[in-house]
């Protein structure tokens, strides 16, 4: 496993990093984590070097404004000596922050679940130009310097959803250690993109990168064409790989994180990232990369990563994978399928039942005009 320096925590950490929020689930249902595949999947990593893991509040939660499973998960997860071989992250839900008193809470709540008496990452979550304002209000300040002083928090940093300028504004507000931004190679001038990358690491950030293959769409969500292109230049080389080369091949990047949820990606990842070193990719093989993208950009339909935050929907349509069916029906060439497969959702669950409440745009982390796209699906997938 290849290794590369924080930012300013000065931490070694492993190029690639799991990310804790797409574990396998029993039932169907997000709150059960099937706990035996995913320790296997996750130890199984932190054995072959991975030694940055990275988790959240809801993460594994029906609501985003509700505790998830994933951070228990994790306390069990890092028995056994495992919490000595790694670095931990998890974030502070700042949407969820109303008053000064509430930073102490969920932070003293969140080492309890996790079974810690440090974090040695602690990221504001998801912040943007509109949150930010309001954490600051609140106390960020002072809640923060606290927690540092106390040895409950080891570095700081945080992850961000909105564009440049609001990226800028909150890198220079304070002596952040790190920050985690969205980046893969469809998304390079989307959010904070190529310009944030290049910015938070003049100022001496460490850069976390999620979404690397944007929820599995750089992978499942490939158009025959995209991918042939990317068979013919490398015919043994997993589409999954492709994408996160592309990232670990900018110096900038600290690490990637990615979100698996079986075994044999894990394997692949890490296989990725024990052998790829930034400036590695030759000019044609980021030539063929920029033809997948325009590939891809004549096919996609809905911007979506599947990170539910937008997740329940009070009148019960789900709106992530009326998503995925859309996109796949282009991407993949397959609208009879994703036809066929619209109709077998639950009662409630088809684009269809939208009844254009609003409660879930402010919540997407992408800016997505969800009613008007589900509006978009009906029409597309309801013969």
């Amino acid at each position: 496993m290849l290794y590369r320096k924080l930012g300013k925590t000065g931490e070694e950490v492993s190029a690639l990093g799991f990310g804790l929020m797409r574990l396998p689930i029993l039932d169907n249902n997000i709150e059960r984590i099937d706990e035996e595949k995913a320790k296997e999947m996750v130890r199984h990593a932190i054995d072959q070097g991975v030694n940055y893991l990275d988790t959240a509040y809801p993460y594994h939660s029906a609501s985003l404004n509700a505790s998830g499973a994933s951070e228990p998960f994790t306390a069990r997860l890092l028995e056994d000596g495992y919490r000595q071989k790694v670095k931990l992250a998890t974030k502070l839900p700042s949407w969820l922050i109303q008053e000064e008193a509430d930073f102490e809470r969920y932070l003293n709540e969140q080492l309890e679940r996790l079974q810690t008496d440090c974090i040695d990452f602690y990221l504001a979550h998801s912040l943007d130009g509109q949150s930010w304002p309001q954490v600051k209000e609140a106390g960020f300040y002072k809640f923060i310097e606290g927690a540092l002083s106390s040895g409950r928090v080891k570095h700081v940093g945080f992850s961000f959803h909105d564009d440049f300028p609001a990226f800028k504004e909150i890198v220079d507000a304070y002596d952040w250690g790190f920050c985690q931004i969205q980046y893969n190679y469809v998304d390079e001038c989307y959010q904070a993109g190529r310009a944030g990358l290049e910015y938070a690491a003049e100022r001496g950030l460490g850069v976390v990168v999620m979404e690397p293959l944007r929820g599995g769409a750089l992978v499942d969500g490939l158009s025959p064409a995209a991918r042939e292109l990317f068979r013919r230049a490398h015919p043994d080389k997993s589409d999954a790989a492709w994408g996160l080369e592309w990232i670990l091949n900018h110096p900038e990047v600290s690490l990637v994180l990615s979100g698996m949820s079986e075994l044999s990606q894990v394997q692949d990842n890490v296989a990725v990232a024990s052998r790829v070193e930034a400036g590695s990719m030759t000019p044609e093989e980021l030539a063929v990369v920029e033809q997948v993208k325009k590939v891809l950009a004549s096919v996609h339909k809905v911007d979506c990563t599947g990170c539910r935050y937008c997740m329940p929907c009070p009148h019960g349509v789900n709106i992530p994978d009326n998503f995925k069916l859309y996109n796949v029906a282009f991407a993949l060439d397959q609208l009879d399928v994703s036809r066929s497969r619209y109709g077998f959702l639950l009662d409630g669950q088809q684009a269809g039942c939208c009844v254009e409440c609003g409660t879930c745009e402010p919540l997407c982390p992408q800016g997505i005009k969800i009613i008007e796209k589900l509006k978009e699906v009906h029409e597309t997938l309801k013969s």
